[in-house]
């Protein structure tokens, strides 16, 4: 199942092949249709969400269903366990704590001649949620996209998620966003779901940034819309590299696999150890798992096309092919996994030593869990605050700072051919006649 690789041209070859595993031919017609729901939603509002639910969902709903009412967000606090509402709420004071520590703050710079230098940090007026739903059900996306909203003390905040069985949100996804103050919640999913969020419709806002992954379709969607308006980032099918070392135990190295491996059949699951021995106990450990795991077919579809382990002759040619990678999810399960950190340049989100499981980021540890993927961890971040914010750029001069500048503001406004830009200098430093 698990194919096990020692030639370094192999591996690299094989890295580059998983990281462009969604760039092949069929992205071409899955983009087509993305651009005709896109339009259709654009010019025929709630109308063509309503047929592309029916179409894409199989679920059949009036413009009244649109918005989860208010009765069914009460009754979802009837539905979820003590237990469940505990750990949500305990996941929600996490997540906040970590990102109230990430909020940019405004500031003023006072120089000589009473010139003031600034920037300042606000919110965008209006933010869309995408949360992943139908058979599955992820209140702990919920909670990473909404926190950081609510921390940038958004004003409006919507969420949409597909519609599951009986045509019901999943009521933990409910509680998840009622304990992080979301009220507005609209059952639709899918390419059209962004297309609302993006173009309004006469049901759904039009709003300035949209976060939280999808399937490729959602993510599709998110890249045509850029533009119109924000994004947090592309968020692809989801991956792990684990870099073990001789400490390492094959049994969680195993575990860490197939937990990434159970996300999606694109989903990849990649080892890179210095120890022969452990790659073997890992793959293995992995069929072992495998037998009776509830979504076996999912991950072993996975596990087959995405999933290798790569034998290496050091942690530092470890780190090379990671940083190669660049990884949404890195685990550092060695012996000094800090030393190691210093090796690592492009990772989503790493995690430090053999007790550090991916999903405790996934959870609660506090760091947002919406990642780049596919190589984006080479210039993109985790979406936080700032994912929510913007900033304006403050400027101002006094008239003795203005005039120390004007001879310098000319030669490079002549040296461009701006004659005006010249004399809105001009006009307010020479003596006037």
């Amino acid at each position: 199942m698990l194919r096990i690789i020692t030639q370094w041209v192999e591996a690299q070859a094989e890295l580059r092949r998983i990281s462009d595993r969604t760039h092949d031919d069929a992205m071409i017609h899955k983009e087509a249709t993305v651009r005709e729901v896109l339009q259709t939603v654009r010019r025929q509002g709630d109308k063509a969400l309503l047929h592309y639910t029916e179409e894409f969902d199989q679920k059949i709903l009036t413009l009244d269903e649109l918005r989860v009412s208010g009765s069914e967000l009460d009754a979802a606090y009837q539905q979820v366990s003590k237990e469940l509402l505990d750990a949500i709420q305990f996941a929600r004071q996490q997540i906040e704590a970590f990102h109230r520590q990430r909020t940019p703050k405004s500031w003023v710079q006072f120089g000589e001649d009473d010139i003031v230098l600034g920037k300042r940090f606000t919110p965008v007026d209006r933010a869309g949620l995408y949360v992943p739903g139908g058979k599955a059900s992820y209140p702990s996306t919920v909670l990473m996209n909404a926190v950081p909203a609510q921390v940038a003390k958004v004003p409006r905040i919507v969420m949409v998620t597909p519609p599951g069985p009986d045509s019901k949100v999943n009521p933990a996804v409910l509680v998840a966003a009622q304990e992080a103050g979301i009220q507005e919640i609209y059952r639709v999913g899918g390419a059209q779901a962004i297309a609302a969020l993006a173009y309004g419709t006469e049901t759904i806002p039009k709003v300035d940034v949209i976060a939280g992954p999808g399937n490729i379709y959602v993510t599709l969607a998110k890249k045509l819309v850029y533009g119109t308006v924000g994004i947090d980032s592309l968020a692809g099918p989801s991956e792990v590299l684990i870099i073990a070392d001789g400490v390492a135990n094959p049994v969680h190295v195993a575990a860490d696999l197939l937990a990434q491996a159970e996300h999606d059949t694109l989903a990849a699951a990649i080892l890179l150890t210095t120890d022969s021995a452990l790659a073997r106990q890992v793959v293995a450990e992995v069929e072992r798992q495998l037998v009776n795991h509830p979504r076996r077919t999912l991950t072993e579809k996975a596990i087959a096309h995405y999933g290798v382990v790569v034998v290496v002759d050091s942690l530092e040619a470890a780190a090379e092919l990671s940083n190669e990678f660049a990884p949404e999810h890195l685990e550092l399960e060695v012996a000094e996994p800090w030393d190691l950190l210093e090796k690592i340049r492009h990772a989503g989100a790493i995690f430090l030593g053999c007790s550090t499981p991916e999903a405790v980021g996934d959870y609660l540890a506090g760091p947002n869990h919406t990642l780049p993927t596919s190589g984006a961890a080479r210039y993109a971040s985790a979406l936080g605050v700032e994912t929510f914010m913007k900033h304006s750029s403050l400027i101002q001069y006094s008239p003795t700072a203005l005039q120390k500048v004007a001879g310098a503001i000319q030669v490079l406004t002549l040296a461009e051919g701006l004659p005006s830009h010249g004399d809105s200098v001009r006009l307010r430093t020479e003596p006037s006649l």
